[in-house]
């Protein structure tokens, strides 16, 4: 049986393989980005899936993989919810960073 290291190490080798594979297969995919369903960030669509509905950037699908293959999440939606505190501080961050911007 594979320790928890030896399974992180290779979901984040499979998780980069798919960006890399995506840049290859679409290299203007580089310049395309969506805001991530799970982290609130405007990431590249290259390495990003959708799951049941949610479209994940690449880090939210290392983060989704590592976390089923080690039994620790059943579903993209209890990732969402667990990483629904850092998405609204992520928020609140820019809201912060535009109202900084426009009073100056």
């Amino acid at each position: 049986m594979k320790t928890e290291k030896e399974i992180i190490e290779e979901m984040a080798q499979v998780v980069e393989q798919m960006r890399l594979d995506d840049i290859e297969d679409n290299p203007d995919i580089t310049e395309e980005f969506f805001d991530c369903d799970c982290c609130g960030k405007n990431k590249c669509l290259a390495g990003s899936i959708e799951y049941e509905g949610y479209r994940l950037c690449n880090d939210c699908v290392l983060i989704a993989e590592t976390g089923f293959a080690l039994g620790k999440i059943k579903s993209t939606k209890e990732l969402i919810e667990a990483i629904e505190d850092r998405h609204l501080e992520q928020l609140s961050e820019f809201v912060k960073e535009e109202e900084k911007r426009a009073n100056n």
